[in-house]
């Protein structure tokens, strides 16, 4: 995924401001700027609606962290929630899990900024949950805790669980940080920091470091104290705020355009300023460069790239695939995730008209002054609707509304990723690994809820060092990884008889490698610059170009490789696991012992 691509990262989200001198006196006098000007004397209520609506997320989530610890006793519990979640509560849940703040803020910034090709994004991540629905019954039918099940059934446990625990907590720390990071400067920009100004005494650059570290305990809380059950019922709560913001702004959006998307999407277009190109593909992914054929066919590769990342990497992400055992049985996993795909489709539709309605009523000049990447464009066409709605008074509550939808989108993904890992450390390191699968229940548990503890702090700390950094490839990266490492290993193990632990071991580091050093040859980390200022827009500084990949996703690679590496692998292996791939093959389709390992 390229740079702007993960949306949830890196940037800031806030309000939106008028020119630098209006901005500063705004924050001199204690007021907010808005779209239409400067809105007198309600900063301060802006404000407050934002952190008391945040406020009241945190206390009812926490209320809910301590009522499940009472019913959290062994480990099926801490794992899976008991396995007592219906198919709706868990599609909910899925659901909550799937759309990040870069479902909520990028995708639709991205369209605002970038018109038909950004909702290229919206179809990438609604499609990988048609690849996700056949998956969902064998996945729940195999496994048991974790991904790591999966292919222990048949192979050496130790090798392969050590194999699949370094993915998976590679993957979740690299989008925890990507999370925290957003956090962090979230915060910065909703206080009105992001020009200078300061709150409680507080600068920028404090308030995003105590933002991350807040939210950083917020997650090791939830996890240590309700494990899954109050995963998900975390998630329940924030997919039902995301999604009722999200449709509550939608409807105020098409009001304005009496219902009539011809009119939004003409106004979108004119105001873009790219008139009907805007409505078309080609305008960032896929672009076409006159008199540059290999350029050209790099940015078409690059396309591709991105759509197998997000396709194939859904499928494989650990936090989503833990979600499956949280139901009774295999018909209820899928059920759950019919339930997730109408739920996702819905919201990626109403991104088209927040998107849409940011580039009409904003305007992409306005919304890049803030921040070039688009994160801003949620908020302030909330800013601008409540505004042109219900007055000044309108613009602060539905601004504050949106902004703690953000905030509480971020904390609920952060509790899972940090469960997902947490798990995986416990369940395969140390009951599998460090104590030859025979560990006692309460220990495990024990140190499950000591590791949530450990990575969220490993977390805090990469984080608060990478605040200043562009961080937003992390995201696109996780989902590379998991496409190229974890899904050679999740479909051999179902459907290849002659898979084996060889296989998984190479396919797991083989696919971990080629993406980690693809993505250290990209654009993303060095070499590339703006056309016309010569700023360096890579990760590293400008003094530094160590790029020979020419693609900013390597899943067009790295998938492959990472297939290759496990096929090759278990050929080059003598061990054979017939019986045992009859008897997963029989478990996949029946459900047949599903529940013992």
């Amino acid at each position: 995924m390229p740079a702007a691509a993960d949306p949830s990262a890196g940037a800031a989200v806030g309000a939106v401001t008028g020119d630098g001198a209006v901005r500063a006196q705004a924050l001199a006098d204690g007021t907010a700027v808005v779209p239409g000007g400067v809105l007198e004397g309600q900063f301060g209520i802006a404000h407050a609606w934002t952190i008391g609506l945040c406020a009241l997320f945190v206390l009812v989530t926490l209320a809910v962290a301590v009522r499940a610890r009472r019913t959290t006793r062994g480990a099926v519990d801490f794992y899976a929630g008991g396995r007592g979640f219906s198919s709706t509560q868990n599609g909910l849940a899925l659901t909550g899990d799937y759309l990040s703040a870069a479902s909520f803020l990028g995708i639709a910034g991205m369209i605002a900024l970038q018109g038909y090709d950004g909702f290229l994004y919206s179809i990438g991540f609604l499609v990988a949950w048609l690849l996700v629905l056949p998956m969902a019954q064998l996945m729940r039918n195999t496994g048991r805790f974790t991904m790591a099940d999966l292919p222990a059934f048949r192979m050496r446990r130790m090798r392969v669980r050590l194999a699949c625990a370094v993915s998976t907590v590679t993957v979740c720390v690299f989008y925890l940080v990507a999370q925290m990071v957003g956090a962090g400067a979230l915060v910065a920009v909703l206080l009105g920091l992001h020009d200078g100004g300061t709150f409680l005494g507080m600068d920028a650059g404090q308030a995003r470091t105590g933002a991350i570290v807040l939210v950083g305990v917020l997650m090791i809380a939830y996890v240590v104290y309700g494990g899954m059950k109050a995963a998900t019922w975390l998630q329940i709560i924030k997919a039902v705020a995301l999604l009722g913001a999200t449709g509550l702004l939608t409807a105020l959006v098409l009001a304005l355009f009496s219902f009539d998307p011809r009119a939004l999407l003409g106004g979108a277009a004119e105001a873009s300023g790219h008139g009907q190109a805007f409505l078309e593909p080609g305008l960032r992914l896929g672009v076409e460069v006159p008199g540059d054929p290999a350029r050209t066919l790099f940015n078409k590769l690059d396309l591709i790239s991105l759509g197998l990342a997000l396709v194939l990497g859904t499928v494989a992400l650990p936090h989503i695939l833990i979600r499956f055992y949280t139901v009774p049985d295999g018909r209820s996993a899928r059920a759950s995730v019919h339930r997730t795909i109408v739920m996702v489709g819905v919201f990626y539709l109403m991104t088209l008209a927040l998107g849409f309605g940011a580039a009409a009523l904003v305007g992409t000049d306005r919304i890049l002054a803030l921040d070039p990447s688009g994160n801003t464009a949620v908020p302030m066409l909330a800013e601008e609707v409540g505004r042109l709605t219900a007055g000044p008074v309108g613009a602060a509550v539905l601004l504050a509304l949106i902004s703690a939808v953000a905030l509480a989108t971020i904390l609920a993904v952060i509790a899972s990723l940090t469960l997902a890992s947490s798990s995986s450390i416990a369940h395969d390191l140390f009951g599998h690994v460090l104590m030859w699968g025979r560990p006692k229940e309460t220990q495990e548990v024990g140190v499950a809820r000591l590791s949530a503890c450990l990575v969220g702090g490993v977390a805090i700390v990469l984080a608060v060092q990478a605040q200043d950094q562009n961080v937003a490839f992390l995201v696109g990266l996780a989902f590379a990884i998991a496409a190229a490492a974890n899904l050679p290993v999740i479909v051999l193990t179902l459907f290849w008889r002659r898979f084996n632990t060889r296989g998984v071991e190479w396919g797991v580091y083989g696919g971990l490698s080629a993406t980690l050093l693809l993505m250290l040859l990209s654009p993303v980390m060095s070499g590339r610059t703006d056309p016309v200022t010569g700023e360096n827009l890579s990760v590293l500084p400008a003094g530094i170009d160590v790029q020979v990949f020419p693609m900013e996703n390597p899943a067009l690679v790295a998938v492959p490789i990472g297939f290759a590496c496990a096929i090759v692998g278990s050929l080059l292996s003598a061990e054979r696991n017939t019986a045992r791939f009859t008897e997963l093959r029989v478990r996949s389709l029946t459900g047949w012992g599903a529940d013992q390992g």
